[in-house]
């Protein structure tokens, strides 16, 4: 169902602003803060890696001259990856929803600010750059492979990290919950070893909401992958995931259905690469 729809996107309230430099600057200097506390003593490497290469937001924003709402999509997806971050590294008050038998898991908490997160946690059987080719690269095909989304849509390419997104989800078996879809802000990045997704919500004047459809949020949510330390070749695979369907679906009813569908989703990822290595394989 729609929570295949790991939004990554950004809804925050816009603050346009014509001093480029100025958001810039304010940008750069949130991220590194957040990321020096979060880390403490002893940053873990992907932690780091974020950290070291923040400071490039400023030459990505100086490339090409950003229009004030293409300044505001990358400031949503900016701060989406950073408050994913920050959930993502507290490691307290998480419970175990779903433990499958192959030992993927997903958990859950609840936040003040947000409400009830899931987290799951998978060993693939990939590495990081393969996974990140096909939730990235070949977004748009996910409808393909994964049987929870109808459609997903680049609306527009910001820059080089960020993008708006249209996500159509599939109907669910007896139309417990009647037809969603999403509009979100994405941002992926690649720091060293190691790749994230993330986003939350967004407002896109060229897509309003459609008739009998529901207008669903997301986020933030953010997907990390980084090699296994065991093997290189797998991958540590993370998803945080944050959605409010809207409507009047009981609770209970949304949390069994987010938490199994986040199982599902990584078993249909895992069919989706097994049938592209097979490919390459015969093209070989």
């Amino acid at each position: 169902m729609l929570p295949a729809t790991f939004k990554l996107c950004a809804g925050i309230s816009y603050r346009h602003t014509r001093n480029m430099t100025g958001l810039r600057k304010t940008a750069v200097v949130a991220i590194k803060h957040e990321l020096s506390r979060l880390s403490g003593p002893g940053p873990s490497s992907w932690i780091s890696q974020v950290r070291r290469r923040s400071s490039l937001l400023s030459s990505r924003i100086e490339e090409k001259p950003y229009s004030e709402m293409d300044m505001s999509y990358i400031k949503q997806g900016q701060e989406a990856l950073q408050k994913s971050i920050s959930i993502l590294s507290d490691q307290d008050g998480w419970q175990t929803e779903i433990v499958a038998a192959n030992g993927d898991k997903v958990l859950s908490k609840v936040l003040p600010d947000i409400g009830k997160v899931f987290k799951l946690e998978v060993l693939l059987d990939q590495p990081p750059d393969n996974l990140y080719g096909e939730l990235v690269d070949n977004m748009e095909q996910m409808g393909e492979w994964n049987p929870n989304v109808k459609q997903v849509k680049i609306l527009q390419r910001i820059s080089q990290d960020t993008m708006v997104t249209h996500e159509m989800a599939a109907e669910t078996p007896g139309n417990v919950v009647g037809p969603r879809d999403f509009v979100s802000v994405r941002c992926a990045k690649r720091r060293g070893s190691t790749c994230f997704l993330a986003g939350m919500s967004t407002h896109y004047p060229g897509m309003p909401e459609q008739k009998g459809v529901v207008r669903a949020e997301n986020g933030p949510t953010c997907i990390v992958m980084r090699p296994s330390t065991e093997d290189p070749n797998k991958t540590k695979f993370t998803w945080l995931l944050s959605i409010d369907l809207k409507g009047w679906i009981p609770k209970t009813i949304i949390n069994k259905v987010l938490s199994q569908t986040q199982v599902d989703f990584a078993q249909h990822l895992r069919h989706r690469m097994a049938s592209n290595s097979a490919v390459a394989v015969q093209v070989c």
